[in-house]
Parts: structure tokens; C-alpha cells; sequence
């Protein structure tokens, strides 16, 4: 039968796992191997996909995926199964201190590096296994973290506290060094390429079966290297331990137990890592065949290799185990990179096939058994199992909820409701009315200043109708924008996000897209910079291009402003309702725009859902408070540069004619003749006012500066009530949330996809907002409400 079949809470043995290409490799990599037990724990609430467990985590895989592999000896695991499992190896051995050393064998080089040299670090592991946290607390960096697999997209680097001629970089997840998606590419990239001095590679102490499977490629690279066994204390809080000597023994490198989140451990991990890097101590153990029952066949499969391709993979600067391991795996970017002439070629054939037919398994599937045979044998030796962890318990417990068959669509729906609900009538907004009083009284306070002391009227003008009613009414929406993001971080913090994704897969492959990106498009609504980045996880560029294409669709926190602004002016009863509506309205057109695209521009199938579901975690305070004087300072220094100095320049060009004399009435301005050009294409929506048109432009730079604009040009919101209706402010909304992103967003769609891409999202949100915002006035008409 196939794992398709398999009954909940039954576990099975694998057979064999099918498939091809990148997609059967990744499957290999998290330990989908033939041999492995694995157990269902539930489907999907829509039926699909489906979660199992194995090596000790949770893993998705979709239907039609699990059909493909192959299982028998089906059961239902006893209690005395699980004891079995759990049992220690040794009697009365405690964990180590924190500070105890390892009895490693290292391969030193002769002659440590000069003084002065800067020890370069790539910092690798697996997806959500702490690598940002660790990063934070070696560099007394900020950098952002979360609870779901893919929060860095990109590298990043810093210095080690305390030594300047240090330079670590901090590596997006990657779960092997067969990259399934592109930001995984950087990481394997800047680890062959960049030739740092040492790697440092934490592991999920609590994970570390499959966690362990990189561990083994990154010791076959031959670069100094020291393990940080992190979330230690989550391991020792549930009666585990892991003996550390007894592990470095076996791997042959310095293994350091630490807790990321709680400083535990870090300069005991600095130590190691500097010294190793200095001297150039290379791992002790780059041979794993010798654990594997047929690890005969492999051994003399590698060593063939090996020895066929020295010099090429000497010329191409690869290091040579690593380059056999990969060529029997049959990895494609290292046939590419070697060189191999057609002889070479067959040979190389000849060698694997005879491994086949020894081994009985195929070739990748031959080489993640070697590795997960020696992972076993050292988690056998070394590792103390902890009872089911309180996290693991609690998440199960929260998922009959969150991700139960009938309540997980109304929770999802519940809890995004109440966090616009929050958002814009409770919290932000009495915020807000605070934040708005105060800058009320501080303009109150300048102005009465200024007539004391008789300043000119245009020096007045300036700053009374151009700083303060322009920066000062952006100003306002900060703790909207704010407790917003709160929200979210709180969602991605805890691990929430990671199930949205799981819940949403199979209506977003209705739609053409993969669970995961529903990922991207939650961020999105914070920003969509971030978002259009958190792309790079998608495995497919299929799924990319067109998850970037829909993020805009997904009304970031940048257009809060406009969307209050014109709802206290012209909706005020109306708020939340007016707020939820356009926030729904662009999620419906982006999954219109998704159908069109999975029909014209990109058909095909979504790629496959293979996804960890990490446990539910208590947000951490700092972090989120971090996260949130970020997105802060953020706004602050745009309100204080691109909307100051857009403000001023509005202003000016409103004040002044073509012959800069000061003008009675703003439409004989300079401004008012060069957006006269723009304002018929607005007409028929019913905001042809060039004043609207001049703020829409102006919203290109930064959308906050909408309102600014609008609030200069207007100077009152009487003012903006006489030049436009109610039906044309609602026409107006919906051309904001739905026209040509910012131009941050506009440059990291640049940098993603390229520029022809850019004028296409440029010139077709502009062109779709008119749409829109069109049939939105066509239906006002039709209903009487012009």
C-alpha cells in the first residue's frame, strides 16, 4: 500500500520512495527514506495535505506526494514501543556542564593563520532551528526572527562581540546541500564559493535526528567546523540529555550545548569557533559509510569516485569527498562544475549502477541511508530521548483547535478579525486620538509662537500648513501601523503562521498557488517589501513570480493612512466596516488576477507542500519589541525624509506661480498647471481635482505621503468634502489599495524578478485600479448614491 492509505495514528515501515528530480531529493533530505518508520497524524481540514512524524518531527506532504511512496508493516505503535525507543544509553550519566571540553581529533594545520586575519564563520543549519537568535546574541545584531521554516531570505553579516577581525554570516535555513528552493542557493553557494574560515552549524537539540543529515555534508566540505547543540534547555526541562564528549568522539569536532534564546552557552561556542578557525582544525571524520549495513558497496562507490575525479574537483576548488557524495547522488550542479569529459561520464555510471545492484536502493536514496545509519548510530550512543515535550504536547493540543477539521477556517477568520478589530476601533485608535491631540497642541503651541513674535506669513504658511498639517497628520497613523504589526509578529512568533499555511494549501491550489504562500501574503500586510523577499522560499519560480505578482494585492500597513483619513471624513460611522471591506476587496481581486494568471501567463501545478510544522512558542518580548521599534523608526525616518521633503516641495509648488510670486488661490500655482495634465484621467472616476491627482502621484514615493499631500493642498477636511462626493472618496479607496505599490516595493520586485517584470506590476495595478475603481462608481450611479 502507499502512504497515501495509511490510517490516522497508525505507523508504518517505508518501502521505497517515488518520484523525481529536486522534488524526490528533498523528500530523501528530511528523511523520507526507505526503511524509515513514519506515522500519520492528521489530514488537512480540507481533506489534504496531510502531517506525519518522523525522526522525531512533524513533516507535511499532500496526497497525491504520499502516494508516491510506498509502505508495509502497518501497526499501531504499544507503549512498550515507545519505551523501547526511549531508552538511555548508560546508567546514571548526567548531562555535562556547560563548560565541560570535548576529547575531539582534529586535523591542525601546521601553521595557524597570521595575526590579523579576519576569521570569516558561515553560521548553517536547518530551517527554525535558532540560527537568527544565535546570530543576535554572537554580534549584538537585531535582526529579525520568527517561528515558522524560511524567516531569513538572505544573508547577513556582523561581527563577533568583542572581536573586531571576525566576520560571521548569518545563512538562510537550508535542510541539505541539495538546494530545493532559492534562498537555500545562497547558502550552499556562499559556503562552497565564499571559503570562510570555519562554519558554524547549530542543531535543534531537540530535533536532532534530521537535523544532523546537514551536519554530515557540511563535515565532508573539510572546513573547520563546531556544532551548537541549541534549545538545550527545552531538551533538559524534558528529561533528556545528550552526552556531548561521547558525540565528539564520534564526529570528530568541538560539539557545544547552548540555549540561543537564554545566552546559555555563547562564549563556550566563541571559544571553540575562534580557535578551530585559527589553527585551521579541520572536522576529524569526513567517512560515514561504515554504520551502514551495505556500506561496503557505498564505501567503494565513493572512493571510486574519489579517485576518478581528484583532479577535476581540485580545479574546480571542490572539496572531494563532498563532490563524490554529491555526483552519486546524481546533483547536477556538480556534474556541471566538474567538468567531466564523456569517458569520465561513464565511468562515473558505471561506478553507481554497481552500487545499485549491490545495495539493493537506488543512488540518492543509497547516500541519505548511509547518513541517517550514521545518524542513528551516534543519536544511539550519545542521546538521552526526553518524554514528549511540554511544547509538543501544548501544540497538539492548541492544533485539535487551530487546525481541527471544522474550526480551523472559523479560527483563522476569528482571529484576523479580531486583530482588524483591535487594529482599527480599539487599540490603535485610541492611540491615535492621543497621538492626534498631542500634535494638535504642539501646532497650536508653534502657531501662537510665530504670530507673537510676527513672523512672515509665508515662513508661517510653511511650517503651520506644509509641516505640521502634512508630516503631522502621516504622523498620526503610526499607532495603527504599530499595533498591527504587533499582531502579526505575534501570529509569526508563535508558530500560527506555519499552520495558516497548512490549513490554506488546498484552496490556494485552486488558485494555482502552494500553501506556503500564503506565507508572503500574510507578511505583505505588514509590508510588502518583506513580503515580496519571503518569497525566496517557494522551491518553485513558477510560484514565486506569481506569489510576488499577488502580494501587492494584499493592502500593507503604508495605505492605513489614506484608508482612515478618508473614512473619518467621509464614513465616520461606518470605520470598521469601510476598513474590513477594502482589506477583503483586495484579497477577492488578487485570487481573480491568480485565476487569470494560472490560465494564461503560468499554468501548471502548484510545486508540492513539503513543510515542517514547528511547536507553538510563547512570543518572546524582546523580539517583538524589537520588530516593532524597527517597523517605528522605519516610518519615523520616511514621515521625517521622503514625506518632510514631499510635503515641502508640494507645498512650494502650491504656494507659488511660474514666476514664484505668491499666489491668492492654489489654482493658479505652478502645481495646479502641471497635475491639470493628469487630473482628466481621474475624471471618471469622479476625482478629477488636480489636487487628488498630485497626492496619487506623490503616493509612488512613499503611500503614507498621500495624505500629506491631500492635507496641504485641502487644508481642511471641509474643504476636501466640497471638492468630492461620498461615492468618489469610495472610488478613490479602492483605486489607493490597488494602484502601483511604493517605490520600495517596486524595487524589490526589481531585484527579485527584473525590470520587465516592473513595468508590467507598475503599469497593470495602475491599470486594474482604474478598473475597479470604475465599476465601483458605475455601481453608486446605478444605485442612485452619486
Amino acid at each position: 500500500m502507499t502512504l497515501k492509505e495509511l490510517p490516522i495514528g497508525k505507523t508504518a515501515t517505508i518501502v521505497s520512495v517515488g518520484g523525481e528530480g529536486a522534488l524526490r531529493q528533498h523528500f530523501l533530505d528530511m528523511g523520507v527514506i526507505p526503511k524509515e518508520e513514519i506515522t500519520l497524524v492528521k489530514f488537512a481540514p480540507m481533506g489534504d495535505p496531510m502531517e506525519f512524524m518522523l525522526h522525531g518531527y512533524e513533516l507535511t506532504l499532500r496526497v497525491a506526494d504520499a502516494d508516491k511512496i510506498e509502505i508495509c508493516n502497518v501497526r499501531e505503535e504499544t507503549h512498550a514501543d515507545i519505551e523501547k525507543k526511549m531508552e538511555k544509553p548508560g546508567k546514571g550519566i548526567g548531562h555535562p556542564g556547560l563548560g565541560e571540553g570535548g576529547k575531539y581529533h582534529v586535523k591542525a594545520t601546521e601553521h595557524p593563520l597570521v595575526d590579523g586575519t579576519v576569521l570569516t564563520f558561515a553560521l548553517a543549519g536547518n530551517q527554525n532551528c535558532g540560527k537568527t537568535t544565535l546570530f543576535n546574541q554572537l554580534t549584538g545584531s537585531n535582526q529579525h526572527v520568527g517561528n515558522f521554516p524560511g524567516v531569513t531570505v538572505d544573508r547577513k553579516d556582523g561581527s563577533i562581540k568583542g572581536h573586531p577581525d571576525t566576520l560571521i554570516t548569518d545563512l538562510p535555513g537550508i535542510y541539505s546541500m541539495s538546494p530545493y528552493s532559492s534562498e537555500e542557493i545562497v547558502t550552499r553557494e556562499f559556503v562552497l564559493n565564499e571559503h570562510p574560515k570555519g562554519i558554524i552549524n547549530i542543531v535543534d537539540a531537540s530535533n536532532i535526528e534530521r537535523n544532523l543529515y546537514l551536519t554530515m555534508q557540511l563535515m565532508e566540505l573539510d572546513v573547520p567546523m563546531v556544532l551548537a547543540l541549541n534549545m538545550m534547555d527545552e531538551v533538559r526541562e524534558n528529561g533528556g540529555s545528550i552526552l556531548v564528549n561521547e558525540m565528539e568522539d564520534m564526529l570528530g569536532i568541538p560539539v557545544v550545548p547552548i540555549s540561543a534564546s537564554k545566552n546559555e552557552g555563547i562564549d563556550e561556542l566563541i571559544e571553540h569557533a575562534l580557535h578551530v578557525a585559527k589553527y585551521q582544525e579541520q572536522p576529524g571524520r569526513i567517512d560515514f559509510c561504515s554504520a551502514q549495513k551495505h556500506g561496503g558497496a557505498v564505501h567503494r562507490c565513493l572512493h571510486g569516485i574519489m579517485h576518478l575525479i581528484e583532479d577535476h574537483a581540485k580545479k574546480a576548488d571542490i572539496p572531494i569527498r563532498f563532490a563524490a557524495s554529491k555526483l552519486a547522488e546524481g546533483d547536477p550542479m556538480i556534474i556541471e562544475k566538474l567538468n567531466l569529459d564523456q569517458n569520465e561520464k561513464e565511468m562515473l555510471e558505471h561506478i553507481i549502477l554497481q552500487m545499485e545492484r549491490e545495495g539493493e536502493l537506488d543512488r540518492a536514496a543509497a547516500i541519505a541511508d548511509m547518513r541517517f545509519t550514521f545518524i542513528k548510530e551516534v543519536c544511539s550512543a550519545t542521546v538521552i530521548k526526553p518524554k514528549e515535550s511540554r511544547e509538543h504536547a501544548r501544540s497538539a493540543r492548541i492544533d485539535r483547535i487551530l487546525t481541527g477539521k471544522y474550526t480551523a477556517i472559523p479560527a483563522f477568520i476569528g482571529i484576523m478579525g479580531l486583530v482588524f478589530w483591535l487594529t482599527f476601533n480599539v487599540i490603535g485608535a485610541f492611540l491615535q486620538n492621543l497621538l492626534e491631540l498631542g500634535i494638535s497642541q504642539l501646532s497650536g503651541a508653534a502657531e501662537a509662537a510665530m504670530d507673537a513674535a510676527h513672523v512672515n506669513e509665508v515662513l508661517h504658511s510653511l511650517v503651520i500648513d506644509g509641516i505640521f498639517t502634512g508630516v503631522g497628520s502621516v504622523l498620526s497613523f503610526l499607532p495603527v501601523i504599530v499595533t498591527l504589526f504587533f499582531f502579526l509578529s505575534l501570529m509569526e512568533d508563535s508558530g500560527y503562521i506555519a499552520r495558516v499555511a497548512f490549513v490554506m494549501d488546498k484552496l490556494l491550489r485552486k488558485i494555482g498557488l502552494s500553501g506556503r504562500s500564503i506565507v508572503p501574503m500574510l507578511i505583505g500586510f505588514g509590508c510588502t517589501v518583506p513580503g515580496v523577499m519571503a518569497t525566496r522560499t517557494l522551491p518553485s519560480e513558477r510560484d514565486r513570480k506569481m506569489t510576488i505578482l499577488l502580494t501587492p494585492f494584499m493592502s500593507c500597513s503604508a495605505k492605513l493612512p489614506i484608508y482612515a483619513f478618508f473614512t473619518a471624513a467621509f464614513f465616520p460611522n461606518h470605520g470598521a466596516f469601510v476598513m474590513i471591506s477594502l482589506y477583503l476587496l483586495g484579497m477577492v481581486i488578487g485570487i481573480v488576477m491568480a485565476l487569470m494568471l494560472k490560465g494564461t501567463m503560468f499554468k501548471g501545478e502548484a510545486v508540492p507542500f513539503v513543510m515542517e510544522l514547528p511547536n507553538y512558542r510563547m512570543p518572546g518580548a524582546k523580539n517583538v519589541g524589537m520588530l516593532l521599534w524597527d517597523k517605528a523608526k522605519d516610518f519615523l525616518q520616511r514621515a521625517f525624509t521622503v514625506i518632510f521633503m514631499a510635503t515641502i516641495v508640494i507645498w512650494f509648488l502650491q504656494t507659488f506661480d511660474t514666476h514664484l510670486n505668491v499666489v491668492a488661490d492654489s489654482h493658479n500655482s505652478m502645481l495646479a498647471g502641471v497635475a491639470g495634465w493628469i487630473a482628466p484621467v481621474f475624471a471618471p472616476l469622479g476625482f478629477g481635482d488636480w489636487r487628488i491627482s498630485t497626492a496619487l502621484i506623490t503616493g509612488f514615493m512613499a503611500k503614507e505621503s498621500v495624505v500629506s499631500t491631500l492635507s496641504v493642498l485641502f487644508g481642511t477636511t471641509a474643504s476636501l468634502l466640497a471638492a468630492i462626493t461620498p461615492l468618489a472618496a469610495a472610488s478613490l479607496l479602492v483605486f489607493c489599495l490597488l494602484y502601483t505599490p511604493c517605490v520600495a516595493a517596486v524595487s524589490s520586485v526589481k531585484r527579485e524578478l527584473g525590470v520587465r517584470w516592473v513595468f508590467g506590476v507598475v503599469i497593470g495595478q495602475c491599470v486594474i485600479a482604474w478598473i475597479f475603481a470604475f465599476v465601483v462608481r458605475l455601481i453608486g450611479m446605478l444605485f442612485g448614491l452619486a
